[in-house]
């Protein structure tokens, strides 16, 4: 397993401690290694992950003339990609905005993330709570939706608009975004009958 995770790890799916367990957050960069390489996601470690953790990944950026450095989210794949100097230095899995009415502590809307260009304009370290929740290391994008960490990142779109990503992503994603930076999302979200 710290094989695994090591191996994870140099190719920018896993931001954990290289602790030899196969934990939620080891979970989360295996499901994100499927999603980019179009593999079914189970997130049961085989060899063909394992072979495509010998193989860059060859998948055009979402936005080809985008800033050098940026985030992309790919609502269809469920998926955030970093770039910094136009290279991809961070792949995610997330769990985007479930696309539901919804009324949660008197706070009523419609729980879509929206597609556009936008820019990250406020930072907010650490836990922070508001009316729909909590959230980890914030970076807002547009009005009160915010790339940020949680606890609950399923398979699934599920969150009010936010981009939610495992804990220990989102840390390694404080570190290196920026107020400013590009935040590119595109695509839909595909509902399961």
């Amino acid at each position: 397993m710290t094989r695994l995770q090591r191996r994870l790890h140099a190719r920018h799916y896993y931001f954990g401690r290289i602790n030899g367990r196969y934990d939620e957050q080891t979970k989360f960069a295996v499901w994100a290694l499927q999603k980019t390489h179009g593999m079914a996601v189970k997130g049961a470690v085989g060899p063909r992950e394992f072979a495509a953790l010998d193989r860059p990944v060859r998948r055009r950026p979402l936005v080809s003339n985008g800033g050098a450095n940026r985030v992309e989210v790919n609502l269809t794949r469920q998926m955030l990609t970093v770039y910094r100097n136009r290279r991809p230095v961070l792949y995610a899995h997330i769990s985007s905005g479930a696309e539901v009415n919804y009324c949660r502590n008197g706070h009523c809307g419609n729980a879509v993330t929206p597609v556009g260009d936008f820019r990250v304009t406020r930072r907010a370290p650490g836990w922070t709570t508001g009316p729909l929740g909590s959230m980890f290391n914030s970076l807002y994008f547009v009005g009160g939706i915010a790339l940020h960490g949680s606890s609950k990142v399923p398979l699934r779109p599920a969150s009010h608009g936010c981009v939610r990503l495992p804990l220990s992503t989102s840390k390694r994603l404080y570190e290196i975004v920026n107020i400013g930076d590009p935040v590119y999302v595109r695509g839909k979200i595909h509902r399961r009958r």
